[in-house]
Order: structure tokens, then C-alpha cells, then sequence
């Protein structure tokens, strides 16, 4: 007897390349200013009274092709991640490539009492540490009752 297959292809391949479709479109993560999704590379922004601090994570990267931008409140890291798995032998196949390769930028809407002439941005161990000081004005004193 003829065996005819009712669905061409793989059909657990087709359902899990949609599920996980549906996961990256609905993949959002809270931040300071709310709800955005996730990109490259992944950030960890925080505070303490005297400075904003802002963690980047990009292993790899060499230091010389990241760019730290502060105007207006507004911080962006950007830069490019080049792809060092498809420029070696012309024989070899790339069988799975989960590492993002190309341009990159991150922007972070900053506080207003920040002072954009303070800020000091360091690159160890494939972490971006920029630290952002607070004015004077802005952090918090004791004040002596009389």
C-alpha cells in the first residue's frame, strides 16, 4: 500500500521555531522607565545617592570599538560585535550561531540631576562599568536643627 504523509514537513520543527517567535516578541523585562525588551548588550542600570550606575554586558568586545555617548539626559553605548566564527577555513560549515554578531546601541533615559561632566566609563572582564555622579545640589545632606 501507498503511505502519503498529511503534512510535508516537520511539523515539531515548524512549532518550535514558532514558539520561540513567540517568545522573543513577547520577551520584555522591567526597567527603570518601564517595560522594554531585552537586546545586546543586556544592561543593569541602577543608582545610589551619589551616582547612577550602568552595567553592560558584551564579553569579547575590544574597548576601542564602544562608544559611550551622554547628551541631555540620555546615555547610549553603541558599537559594533564582529563575527570571527565565519572568517576562518572556506571549508568549514557553521552548523549553529547563537552569538550576535553586527552594530549594536543601547539607549538609557538618565535622571535629571545627573552631571553629564562626571562620568566615568571602565571595560574589565567583558563588563562596561559607567558611573554617572549626581550634582551636589541633588544628593541628600542632614541639616543641623538650631
Amino acid at each position: 500500500m501507498f503511505y502519503r504523509s498529511l503534512f510535508p514537513r516537520d511539523v515539531f520543527a515548524d512549532l518550535d521555531r514558532l514558539q520561540r517567535e513567540l517568545q522573543q516578541a513577547f520577551d520584555v523585562s522591567p526597567s527603570i522607565r518601564g517595560l522594554g525588551r531585552g537586546g545586546y548588550p543586556a544592561l543593569n542600570v541602577g543608582g545610589t545617592p551619589q551616582s547612577v550606575e550602568v552595567y553592560a554586558f558584551a564579553p569579547g568586545l575590544d574597548p576601542a570599538k564602544i562608544e559611550v555617548n551622554l547628551e541631555r539626559g540620555v546615555l547610549t553605548v553603541s558599537g559594533e560585535r564582529t563575527d570571527t566564527l565565519g572568517n576562518g577555513d572556506a571549508k568549514a560549515a557553521l552548523h549553529i550561531n547563537e552569538r550576535f554578531a553586527g552594530r549594536f546601541r543601547r539607549v538609557v533615559s538618565l535622571p535629571d540631576d545627573v552631571d553629564p561632566s562626571a562620568v566615568n566609563a571602565d571595560y574589565r572582564d567583558g563588563v562596561l562599568h559607567i558611573s554617572i555622579r549626581r550634582r551636589a545640589s541633588a544628593m541628600p545632606r542632614r541639616i543641623e536643627i538650631q
